[in-house]
Parts: C-alpha cells; sequence; structure tokens
C-alpha cells in the first residue's frame, strides 16, 4: 500500500500545469504534429496539447495526473510525485495559457471572368465528364478563383448562401495544393442536394465529380456530399437538412485513411439511427484514379490497411493452435498464459506476447465453439475464425500492445468467474458465458492482429528505405 503523500495546493497545481508535449519528450516518446495537437506515435489514439490529453479509442482525457495514473498504472500520489520530480533533476516545463482564437471571417475567392484552365484542368487532367462539370458550374458551384486561376468548389446553406470554399490548383508548375478557404463552415462543404432517398458520401470534391462521371445514369436524382476531410459535418448537416435521405453510401478512398474514416462514420450513422449504410470502395486507391484507369492510364492501386492485410496471416495461425487446444482445460490454462503475457510485455519480448495471446485466443474460441453446440449450434472453427476476422475494425483499435494488459485481464477474470459459477445454466445464461469467452477471443486476435500490422509496416518502411538507397 502507498503511504499517504500531503501535496500543498501549490504542488498539486503545479503538477497538473505540466506541459505533457515537454514531458512525453523526455520520456523519449515519438510525438506527431497534428494540426495544434501531438499523436503519440505509440499510440496513435492518443492526442496531447498542452497540459490536456484525450484518448479518441477509449473516449476519456483529462490532465498530467490523470494522464500519468492511466498511462503508467501509477497512484495519485505516485503520478503527482513524477511530474513535480521532472527528470534528471530538471522540472517540467508548465504549460502556456492559450488564448481563445478569433473565428476567422469567411470571405469568398473572387471569381475570374473566365474558366478556361479550370475547364481544361478537370476536363483534361481529371477526366471529369463535360456534362457533369457543366451542371455543377450553372448551379454556382465549381468556378476558377481571379487571383491564381486555382479550381474552387463551392458550399452553400440552406438559404442558397456561399459558406465554404474548397481551393484545388488546377496547374501542373509548382506544388499542388488543396485547402478550405479560412473561416469555411466545415458542415456546408461542396454538395449537391437531389430528390432521391440516396446520399453518397465523398471526401474531395474531384472524387465526387469522377463518380458521376463513371456512373452518370440519372445521377441528378439523387445527393451528394464531399467532406473536403473525413468529419462528419457536412453528411451530418445534409441528414438533417433532408430527412428523406433513408440510405447513406459511403465512398470514401481505398487506402489507410480512407479506410479507417469509413468504419468511424458507419459508427456514427449507426448510432444516429434511421438510415441504412452501405460501402462503395473503388478498386484504385480513389475514384479519379479508377476513372484514369477507365482510360487505360496509369492508376494509383488500392492501398490495404495494415490490420486488415495482416488478418488473415493471425487467424490462420490461432486456427492451427485450435487443432491442439483443449476447451476442458481453458480456466486452468488462461490464467498462467495470462501472467506468461504480462511477463513477455514488460521485458518487450512482443513476439513471445503474442504467441501467448494467440494460445488464449484458439482455447477461448474453442470454448465458444463447445457452448454453441450444446445450445444446438454447431460451428466449425473455420466459421469461427471467420467471425473473428470481420471483428478487426482498424478504426477502433490503436491501442499498442502494452495498453491491452488490463483489458484482457478483466476479460480472463470474468470469463473464469462465469465458468466456475456452480448450477445448472439457462439458455440465456449459456449465451451469456458464450458471448463473454468471444469477447476474449477476439480481444486477444485484434491485439495480435495490431502488432503483426505494425511489424509489416516496418518492412515495409525498410524495403523502401534499402530500396532508395540502391536506387
Amino acid at each position: 500500500m502507498n503511504s499517504y503523500i500531503p501535496f500543498t495546493e501549490e504542488q498539486k497545481l503545479r503538477a497538473s500545469s505540466v506541459d505533457l508535449v515537454d514531458f512525453l519528450r523526455r520520456q523519449g516518446e515519438k510525438l506527431i504534429r497534428s494540426g495544434p495537437e501531438y499523436r503519440m506515435s505509440s499510440d496513435h489514439s492518443v492526442t496531447v496539447r498542452g497540459n490536456e490529453w484525450y484518448d479518441h479509442e477509449a473516449r476519456e482525457g483529462g490532465g498530467p495526473i490523470s494522464f500519468v495514473r492511466t498511462r503508467y498504472g501509477l497512484s495519485y500520489p505516485e503520478a503527482v510525485s513524477k511530474l513535480l520530480e521532472g527528470e534528471g533533476g530538471l522540472p517540467y516545463v508548465p504549460a502556456q495559457e492559450e488564448q481563445e482564437p478569433r473565428q476567422k471571417e469567411f470571405v469568398q475567392p473572387p471569381a475570374n471572368r473566365e474558366m478556361r484552365r479550370v475547364y481544361a484542368y478537370l476536363l483534361q487532367k481529371r477526366l471529369i465528364g463535360r456534362e457533369v462539370l457543366t451542371a455543377f458550374v450553372r448551379a454556382g458551384l465549381v468556378y476558377e478563383d481571379a487571383q491564381y486561376h486555382n479550381a474552387v468548389f463551392v458550399g452553400k446553406d440552406e438559404h442558397g448562401v456561399v459558406r465554404h470554399a474548397h481551393k484545388r490548383s488546377a496547374s501542373d508548375m509548382g506544388k499542388t495544393f488543396r485547402v478550405n478557404v479560412g473561416g469555411s463552415d466545415p458542415r456546408y462543404s461542396f454538395h449537391w442536394n437531389g430528390t432521391s432517398a440516396r446520399l453518397y458520401v465523398f471526401e474531395a470534391p474531384i472524387d465526387l465529380l469522377s463518380f458521376l462521371t463513371l456512373y452518370p445514369n440519372s445521377w441528378q436524382e439523387h445527393s451528394y456530399v464531399a467532406l473536403c476531410g473525413v468529419g462528419k459535418q457536412a453528411m451530418m448537416w445534409m441528414l438533417e437538412q433532408d430527412p428523406d435521405l433513408r440510405q447513406v453510401f459511403l465512398c470514401l478512398d481505398h487506402d489507410r485513411a480512407g479506410i479507417e474514416a469509413t468504419g468511424r462514420l458507419t459508427d456514427i450513422l449507426i448510432s444516429h439511427g434511421g438510415v441504412g449504410v452501405s460501402v462503395l470502395q473503388p478498386e484504385w486507391k480513389d475514384w479519379n484514379e479508377a476513372l484514369k484507369a477507365c482510360h487505360g492510364l496509369g492508376a494509383q492501386p488500392a492501398e490495404e490497411h495494415p490490420q486488415l492485410a495482416a488478418a488473415d496471416a493471425v487467424c490462420r495461425r490461432i486456427g492451427v493452435k485450435c487443432k491442439t487446444a483443449k476447451p476442458e482445460r481453458a480456466v486452468q490454462q488462461l490464467p498462467t498464459l495470462l501472467q506468461q503475457y504480462q511477463r513477455q510485455v514488460g521485458r518487450h519480448r512482443m513476439d513471445e506476447a503474442v504467441d501467448c495471446l494467440e494460445e488464449m485466443a484458439a482455447l477461448s474460441l474453442l470454448v465458444v465453439l463447445r457452448e454453441c453446440r450444446q445450445m444446438g449450434t454447431v460451428l466449425t472453427p473455420e466459421q469461427g475464425m471467420r467471425y473473428l476476422q470481420s471483428r478487426i475494425l482498424p478504426h477502433q483499435d490503436r491501442r499498442s500492445l502494452e495498453r491491452r494488459t488490463a483489458e484482457i485481464a478483466g476479460l480472463v477474470r470474468d470469463a473464469a468467474a462465469r465458468s466456475e459459477r456452480p448450477g445448472i445454466r439457462t439458455g440465456s445464461e449459456k449465451r451469456e458465458l458464450a458471448n463473454t469467452w468471444l469477447e476474449l477471443a477476439a480481444a486477444c486476435t485484434r491485439a495480435s492482429v495490431k502488432y503483426e500490422a505494425e511489424q509489416l509496416e516496418q518492412r515495409l518502411e525498410q524495403a523502401q528505405a534499402t530500396h532508395q538507397e540502391m536506387g
């Protein structure tokens, strides 16, 4: 038990004012700039800014004391002491108080008197259909700006007032860029209002126009929105403005960011309720690349998410372990496997830790299959593995191997406690038991897949670095 340490109010205030960016850097943590925040390289779901942190996966956050307690498993006195002591005898830097940023006024870029350059860029370089582009131009949604001759994609509010503008360079000279004009309201991003119950959602305006070029049949009947990023605001505004929209098609890019955004937006739509959700994924990296491929031009291939690429190999390994594991010994074996997993993580022997996870996943899956069989449903290990593979959701699964220990330990205790309850189980109790073991199997599988994905990325980076050196 930790001894009580009487901190003064000044000490508590100093600990709670520590700049987390300075703190983490001195712990050897690599930080990635993400707008006004920093994202932890070891755990992309956690962002820090000044003396505040937030875990986007766990949906929790706070100040330095709660961060140190959560991250390092320390008690309140231990966390405060760590923050007060600093590192190497030097105190941690206090966070600077930020001034509330003023909202920039939106000013629409003035239009050029002609659209020669933008038409040439979108029709010839981007292969957008002339009829599709002309429809948007006539609606006042696409034009060429007067100063730099960029393509400007406009978003209007429900009263027809321009509230959003997205600029895209229309020249091959210099560095290309895409930017939302300062002060733009993200709710009113580039969109088209139709009359049907369908809403198609894209990342960028050119993707939207490319899709309509590929599938021009009666396109004006439906509604479309380009998020000009991956935020939800414009999509949700479209649904709020038109209650008749009942089917949403998510048409985001076929790359890592697009796959994660698709999963996140799907969750948002399901929780919102009242709409059906479908995913339309281009065969190439995005819809404009697919349009290029249709014209026989070189197109950038799709990029699979590392976790989805790793899931098949991990589930196959778990399947092999299913052949030798014995479900009747699961309750006795799991605590030992959990201890071995924790010990290997503590020693940073991650390959051995993952092997323990996959043993636990195989045991848990076999218990699930046994319980299902007793309830009259016979499932094979292959069917179980396919289900585990379907539970790999990259947008929900960003935590490092070290941060999963508490979750997996809790699931092991819950599964063991439910299995050891005396008496005859009812049908609902059997289903609850099977679900508990299934959650444990899925958690172990997700942790292994995340690690395998990280290894795949490292190998790819090393191969690319070697190729560049030889080139």
